[in-house]
């Protein structure tokens, strides 16, 4: 009221204290910053009954990290503030002084690991995705221009849930692909998340890993992954699904309902690199299938389904038009997309959202009985 009819720029300075009014949030500030489900009168976090028994995206990434750090002095890590949420504190407990909070400055986190990069270390930067966003900047001019060896891992990428259209993490798969210099993978399983922290590692510049939010899928009968090699999961005759990252599970459960009886129709394919993409894949399946349908936890515009089009679309280009185009055979299969279409989306759980999206099992069924009946 003081301020409100002054003149000029005004300044309010307020000192809060975060969780204030609820003493278990007031001693505990970063476990109540998001503790889920919890009795208010008692302050016990609920768990939910029948929770499947695998672990967070984020746990498997704080173990593979420590692992990593034990068997190499060279591995650190960054978080802007997150290092509970990223679980960045499973290596920060054994080696403190390997772990570098920066706070809420995700810019200077970025080129704060291209300093480390610099001076020989090899940094695992772990951002979530929304967050990452405020960093692009970071990223292009002081690691991937001098292509310097940060490893960014990127939490919560896709959609989210129950924090609305601010922290979806729908964009980065589109706007790291066009970076120079920049690899970029999506693990479908737990076991591909560690062995992709183990390739980046070793990789000669800027490379960046993309989880979700929530549980991850033990599988272990998939092939090891290499960097730029997609891998067939089912083999199938009439439509090629390529998938990229944790989706792929709902896409390898909508096929196994779809196939059921159909003389498995629809191949899958686990593309498992944006970039560099495998384009002996993207050949085969080109050369094998009539119609071809995309499936990402991202931005249509971009990502998975604007590569395999502009693949597509290319190899009609003649090799003076400077792009990368395969041998002509006249064919033109057809490229059908499925992810978020130009949109922000809004707040829901992840079940609700999906659904909306028609990106859960019953939505991608719907699609590929449409795609196979057009």
């Amino acid at each position: 009221n003081e301020i409100k009819d002054y003149q000029g720029p005004k300044v309010l300075h307020i000192i809060t204290k975060k969780g204030k009014g609820y003493e278990p949030a007031e001693n505990d500030q970063t476990t109540w910053h998001a503790p889920g489900e919890f009795c208010a009168e008692t302050g016990e976090r609920l768990k939910v009954k029948g929770e499947r028994q695998e672990q967070l995206w984020q746990e498997v990434f704080g173990e593979q990290l420590l692992e990593l750090a034990k068997e190499d002095k060279r591995v650190v890590g960054i978080t802007p503030a997150m290092p509970s949420g990223c679980s960045m504190n499973i290596m920060q407990k054994e080696l403190p002084e390997r772990v570098f909070d920066v706070g809420i400055a995700e810019g200077h986190a970025v080129t704060f690991s291209a300093g480390l990069a610099k001076a020989g270390l090899v940094p695992y930067c772990n951002i979530y995705s929304s967050f990452l966003q405020r960093a692009y900047d970071n990223i292009i001019h002081d690691v991937a221009i001098p292509k310097l060896h940060v490893v960014f891992c990127i939490d919560r990428a896709g959609i989210v849930g129950n924090d609305g259209a601010t922290h979806h993490g729908l964009l980065d798969l589109a706007f790291l692909r066009p970076i120079p210099n920049m690899a970029i993978g999506a693990p479908m399983t737990a076991n591909d998340l560690r062995q992709m922290m183990r390739i980046a590692k070793d990789y000669d510049g800027p490379i960046a890993i993309r989880y979700p939010r929530g549980k991850s899928v033990n599988r272990t009968d998939l092939p090891p992954i290499v960097l730029g090699q997609a891998v067939c999961v089912k083999p199938g005759k009439e439509v090629a699904v390529l998938s990229i990252g944790a989706i792929g599970n709902t896409v390898a459960e909508a096929i196994q309902s779809m196939n059921i009886g159909k003389r498995n129709l629809f191949a899958h394919y686990d593309m498992r690199w944006l970039k560099p993409i495998d384009e002996y894949i993207l050949k085969e399946v080109v050369e094998n299938f009539d119609t071809i349908v995309t499936v990402e936890d991202g931005m249509i515009n971009g990502g998975l389904g604007s590569a395999v089009a502009e693949y597509v679309g290319n190899r009609s280009a003649s090799p003076e038009d400077g792009r990368s185009a395969s041998p002509v055979d006249g064919r033109q299969p057809r490229v059908i997309r499925l992810g978020v279409n130009d949109q922000f989306v809004e707040h829901g759980s992840t079940k609700e959202l999906y659904e909306l999206l028609k990106l859960d099992k019953e939505g991608i069924c719907e699609s590929l009985l449409q795609a196979l009946e057009q």
